[in-house]
């Protein structure tokens, strides 16, 4: 996993969900995409929440260059809503919120990504 999409810790994302200012923004949705690299590991999917990040996860057939076949993009307050168990995957999807395209882009077995015990 890349250094910059590495777990924040317990009481810095709880802070941060309390804030939510632009830094902790930024913040969650690192932690959270790593959070899905480890729940999710593999590079079959590239999940994109612009401007602040992008993971590949979900195994199956690597992706390696150009556009990934199979994308899953949103923005931050999105990916956090589902993160946190806020939004359901087929709700953010129904409504346009999530643009999810090729195999293996629902993430609904992963989320949320926010639990105490999993």
């Amino acid at each position: 996993m890349p250094a910059r999409l590495r777990p924040a810790g317990a009481e810095e994302v709880a802070h941060a969900l309390e804030r939510r200012d632009s830094a902790d923004v930024r913040l969650l949705v690192k932690h959270f995409l790593a959070v899905l690299s480890e729940r999710a590991p593999g590079r079959s999917v590239e999940v994109r929440v612009p401007p602040y990040a992008a993971a590949q996860v979900v195994e199956g057939v690597r992706h390696t260059r150009g556009t990934p076949p199979a994308v899953v993009e949103t923005d931050a307050a999105t990916w956090l809503d589902l993160a946190t168990g806020v939004t359901r995957w087929s709700e953010a999807v129904a409504a346009g919120r999530v643009r999810a395209s090729g195999e293996r882009t629902d993430l609904s077995a992963y989320l949320p990504l926010l639990e105490e015990e999993r």
